[in-house]
């Protein structure tokens, strides 16, 4: 696990990629440090804080295997922090990572919370259909919570704390969430992480309630 970039932004009036202006806290900037408290990064804050941000949603992590990707598919050079991550890592993917994971990352801790719901800001700023395809291959990214306050420096390395005992990928949940909205099992099995963000926690609720009332 390798830290790439640290990048952190207050909100800011943009330029989409159709010409419309947006206030929006995704331009990101790469920079060398900063403190991380229960809140998030000093000097990083969301625009929409209904979808966004809260102790649950603290740090935003992307992978860095996933750029290369992208920049094929849609042929561009993708900007450091492109999709508005505080974190951009090598060797913590979707599918290696489990929600309930806990991290040192410099001075702080942290802990996998869900995985990130996609929003089309990311498509405004970028001018690709990004948001579709990260949902379709679940490569979104992750939100974690803050266990212990720290200051995180571009050069710190990431680490392993504890594993979380249930197993589940971001990966797992993310197709459980997106495209296997039906599967009891694998909704109770997301239920039962105690780590899990109480957004996800009352999404998946009501999703068991109707694949129950169905079944």
């Amino acid at each position: 696990m390798q830290l790439v970039t640290l990048s952190t932004s207050l909100p800011k009036q943009i330029s989409t990629s159709k010409g419309k202006e947006l206030v929006t806290g995704i331009c990101k900037e790469t920079i060398q440090e900063a403190f991380l408290s229960v809140d998030g990064f000093k000097g990083d804050d969301v625009a929409d804080k209904k979808h966004h941000g809260g102790p649950d949603r603290a740090v935003c992590m992307y992978p860095h295997e996933h750029y290369a990707k992208w920049n094929d598919e849609f042929e561009c050079v993708l900007p450091p922090a492109a999709f508005g991550e505080n974190i951009t890592a090598v060797g913590m993917t979707e599918a290696e990572v489990c929600i309930g994971d806990i991290f040192t990352l410099g001075d702080a801790i942290i802990q996998v919370t869900q995985g990130r719901i996609p929003c089309n800001t990311i498509d405004q700023r970028l001018g690709h259909p990004m948001m579709k395809n990260m949902i379709q291959t679940g490569f979104t990214g992750y939100l974690c919570r803050v266990l212990k306050e720290g200051m995180v420096r571009s050069e710190d390395q990431i680490s392993l704390h504890k594993s979380d005992t249930h197993g589940v990928t971001v990966l797992e949940a993310n197709t459980i969430y997106f495209h296997d909205t039906k599967n009891i099992e694998g909704i109770r099995r997301v239920l039962a992480i105690d780590a899990l963000a109480e957004d996800w926690r009352d999404k998946f609720g009501k999703r068991l309630e109707k694949a129950l009332v169905n079944s």
